[in-house]
C-alpha cells in the first residue's frame, strides 16, 4: 500500500471525506507554491497534471492550462525536476498523465521517474483495465498506487473488476463528459454509481468531473468517500489568482465537505 491509499484509507476510517486537489505542472512559474498552498488548506492528496498535446479526457480549462504549459517550454522531465527541487508538500502526489508519454518512455522507466520525483500514485485514464496489467505491475514495482476509473456507463461486472484492480482509490466519473463544470442532468447517475462502487470497493471511492464548487462537493460526499476538484481550481490559476487565493478556495471546499459529513 503506497501513501495515497494509506492517507485516504485513514480518512475513510475516521469518517472524514477526502479532498483531492489538482495543479497542472509547469502552468506558471510559481506552480510548486500552488501545490503547497492546496496542501496547507486541507487537500489530502494533490494530482499533478503532466501536460500532453492531445488531452482527450480534459475539458477546456485543463486543456488551456496544458497548452500554456507546453507553449512555455515545460516538459515532463522539467516538471519532475522542479518537484525534486521544491521538496515534498506534505501530502501524497498523484501524476495525471496519458498513455502516449508513459509507453514511449517505457512503463517501468516512467513509473520509476515519477517515484523518484516524489509521486505516490499515477492515473493514466486512456489505459483501460483490460490493458492495464503492465501499468499496474510497473507502478507496484516502483511503489506507486495506480488508480483506475469508472463511469456511469461502465457495466456492473466491469465496475467490480476495476474496483478490484485499482489502487489508491477508485476514481468515479460523475458524468460522461470531459473535466470541468457538469450539466446538472446526469449527475444523479454519477452519485448512484459512487454509492454502488463504495459498497463493493476495498479502496475509497471518490467522485470527480463537474465538482465545481463547495455546494457540489458537499452534495457529492453524501454518496462517496471524497471528491476530486481540478478545473475549478485551475480556472483560478489561469485567471491569475495567487497561491493564497487558490488555497482559500481549497479551504472552502474542505469546510463544505466536512460540514456535509458531520
Amino acid at each position: 500500500m503506497a501513501a495515497v491509499e494509506t492517507v485516504l484509507d485513514a480518512a475513510r476510517a475516521a469518517g472524514r471525506p477526502s479532498l483531492v486537489g489538482y495543479v497542472t505542472g509547469g502552468v506558471r512559474p510559481d506552480w510548486p507554491d500552488l501545490v503547497t498552498a492546496q496542501a496547507g488548506a486541507g487537500a489530502d492528496v494533490i494530482e499533478i497534471g503532466l501536460p500532453f498535446s492531445d488531452p482527450v479526457l480534459d475539458g477546456p480549462v485543463v486543456q488551456e492550462a496544458s497548452a500554456r504549459t507546453i507553449a512555455g517550454g515545460a516538459t515532463t522531465e522539467s516538471i519532475l525536476a522542479e518537484l525534486r527541487r521544491s521538496g515534498p508538500p506534505g501530502v501524497p502526489l498523484v501524476a495525471m498523465a496519458y498513455a502516449n508519454h508513459a509507453y514511449r518512455a517505457g512503463l517501468t522507466r516512467y513509473c520509476a521517474m515519477l517515484a523518484d520525483a516524489g509521486f505516490s500514485g499515477v492515473i493514466i485514464p486512456d489505459v483501460p483495465v483490460g490493458e492495464s496489467a503492465g501499468l499496474r505491475a510497473a507502478a507496484e514495482a516502483t511503489g506507486l498506487d495506480a488508480t483506475l476509473m469508472v463511469t456511469p456507463t461502465t457495466p456492473e461486472p466491469q465496475v467490480r473488476a476495476i474496483a478490484d484492480a485499482t489502487r489508491g482509490f477508485l476514481y468515479v466519473m460523475s458524468v460522461m463528459n470531459t473535466t470541468g463544470p457538469a450539466r446538472l442532468n446526469g449527475v444523479d447517475s454519477g452519485y448512484a454509481l459512487a454509492s454502488r462502487a463504495r459498497s463493493i470497493s476495498a479502496r475509497p471511492a471518490l467522485i470527480g468531473f463537474g465538482v465545481d464548487g463547495p455546494d457540489r462537493a458537499a452534495a457529492a460526499v453524501r454518496h462517496a468517500d471524497g471528491v476530486i476538484v481540478g478545473s475549478a481550481l485551475m480556472r483560478l490559476v489561469l485567471d491569475g489568482q495567487p497561491p493564497a487565493g487558490v488555497g482559500a478556495a481549497v479551504a472552502a471546499l474542505r469546510d463544505a465537505i466536512d460540514g456535509a459529513s458531520s
